[in-house]
């Protein structure tokens, strides 16, 4: 695992790629309570090692807590994710079951349980990609959020690749302490479009 001080100065954020998700009404949760969402514009995928400047691995930034990622965000101009934003780029106003629609999980959309045991390298899934382009929005790490929970912990969304099929829907929603430093937790940056 990387710590945030590898990262410290060495960002390489030209080499991010950044999506816009139009804003619109998300059906948030299994009972679709409607929210608005602004746009925004969204890393591709979630931000790798190379991008924070730890060597060529394009392997997903992990192994950092939320505080640590947030400075992450906002040291590159944008912020974390809140759970409702995160739902609207991978669900969209179809309201897709999975980020690429409703079709079951098989090993080309995502990297869940029954994979390769591992992270993988972002961008490695392409069938699974959202209409608008983003990736890894389901396996591989789940994804820190902004949204907190009691006992200073914070929604992570996605799944990951220790997960079963269930987790990477899009609705499906999980926590994790705010100090967890966990290989299966990485994280995606989005700023104002």
């Amino acid at each position: 695992m990387t710590t945030p001080h590898s990262f410290a100065g060495h960002w390489a954020a030209e080499t991010v790629q950044w999506i816009t998700v139009p804003a619109g009404i998300c059906r948030f949760g299994d009972k679709g309570r409607p929210i608005k969402v602004g746009a925004l514009q969204w890393t591709r995928t979630p931000l790798t090692r190379a991008q924070l400047g730890a060597g060529s691995c394009q392997l997903p930034a992990t192994g950092l807590t939320y505080d640590e990622a947030a400075a992450i965000a906002r040291a590159l101009g944008g912020r974390l994710p809140r759970s409702v934003e995160w739902e609207w780029a991978a669900a969209g106003p179809e309201t897709r079951r999975y980020p690429w629609g409703d079709t079951e999980p098989d090993t080309s959309r995502a990297n869940l349980l029954g994979g390769p045991g591992a992270p993988t390298p972002v961008g490695a899934y392409l069938a699974g990609a959202t209409p608008d382009g983003l990736l890894d929005m389901a396996g591989n790490t789940w994804e820190w959020t902004s949204s907190s929970v009691l006992g200073d912990g914070y929604v992570v969304r996605g799944a990951s690749y220790a997960s079963p099929a269930l987790y990477a829907r899009c609705t499906f929603l999980n926590a994790a302490p705010g100090e967890l430093a966990s290989a299966g937790i990485g994280f995606r940056v989005v700023r104002e479009a």
